[in-house]
Formats: structure tokens, C-alpha cells, sequence
């Protein structure tokens, strides 16, 4: 499987809408994507808050992997997500990994971390495939549609080993 990572594009938009139609995607947009405009809107928010990534298997967009809340120490945040029909394929993994080799490499970041709600298991699995220890839960930490969730932190070193998955 080719998976690999470019810059977002403007004529990406309908993969973001699409996307961000998925009922679990749709929770966690950082406002409501529900028109082209709002994807492309998704895709320019990047500017200047980190690094967002298409990924792509075959040429074709498949989901996002990004690192933003870069600090004065050199840790930053990831994030990531796979369009519904092209997971459970290892993509996730995959871009996690190639994300996690730019940002130690180009970017000069030494430490990354992510959490996941602890009713999330793929997004665990996706983290440790990826290299990336588990840390702790963080109780309570989000709240969505007034129901809170904890959140387990996990997190890579740019010492840790090279992860093969």
C-alpha cells in the first residue's frame, strides 16, 4: 500500500466534506463543515497553526495526519483521521509513522503527543502501532454534546525507536 502525504489543496474540499459528513468526524470538526465552502474554509485553517497533511493511498485522498500546538520546547500536538471506507487498512498507522519521521526530522520537533478518548480503541491501536507510549488517562477531560469523556495521552520521543508496522 502507497500511502503518503501532501499538501491540502483547494480542489480537496469534497474529500473534507465528505469526510466530516461521518457521524464520528463530524463530532470532532472545530466548527460545522456542511458545505464546499466550509471545507475549503477547513483546509486554509491551517495556515499558520501547524502542519496538516492529505494522505493519500494511490494518489487518491484517504484522511488527514497533522501536527499543530507546536511550543517553545519542541513538542507538538497530532492528530489524525481516515475517511470510513478506507479504514481498518492500516492507513492511520501508516501516516502517523511518516508524520511522526517529518516532524522529529524536517520540523526538529522531539517530542509528540495525541490523546484519544478511552471509548475510541482504533484511535489507541492506531497510537501504539505508531510508536507512541501511553502516558495516563486524563479524566473528564472532553465533553462533547454534554457528556464528558477521559482522554488517554500517549505520546513519542524523537529517541524512542523507529516503529515498523
Amino acid at each position: 500500500m502507497d500511502v503518503r502525504l501532501r499538501e491540502w489543496r483547494e480542489d480537496d474540499a469534497p474529500v473534507v466534506l465528505r469526510a466530516f459528513r461521518a457521524p464520528d468526524l463530524r463530532a470532532e470538526a472545530p466548527f460545522p463543515v456542511i458545505t464546499l465552502q466550509d471545507a475549503m474554509g477547513w483546509i486554509a485553517g491551517w495556515a499558520g497553526v501547524g502542519h496538516a497533511f492529505a494522505v493519500t493511498v494511490e494518489g487518491s485522498v484517504a484522511g488527514n495526519v497533522a501536527v499543530s500546538r507546536i511550543d517553545d520546547h519542541d513538542n507538538g500536538w497530532v492528530s489524525y483521521w481516515v475517511v470510513p471506507e478506507a479504514r481498518g487498512r492500516g492507513i492511520a498507522v501508516a501516516a502517523t509513522e511518516e508524520l511522526a519521521r517529518w516532524a522529529f526530522g524536517e520540523r526538529g520537533l522531539y517530542r509528540l503527543e495525541l490523546g484519544h478518548r478511552t471509548n475510541n480503541p482504533a484511535s489507541c491501536r492506531v497510537a501504539t502501532k505508531a510508536g507512541f507510549r501511553p502516558e495516563g488517562i486524563e479524566r473528564g477531560k472532553l465533553r462533547h454534546e454534554g457528556l464528558r469523556y477521559d482522554v488517554e495521552r500517549h505520546a513519542r520521543l524523537a529517541t524512542d525507536p523507529v516503529t515498523h508496522s
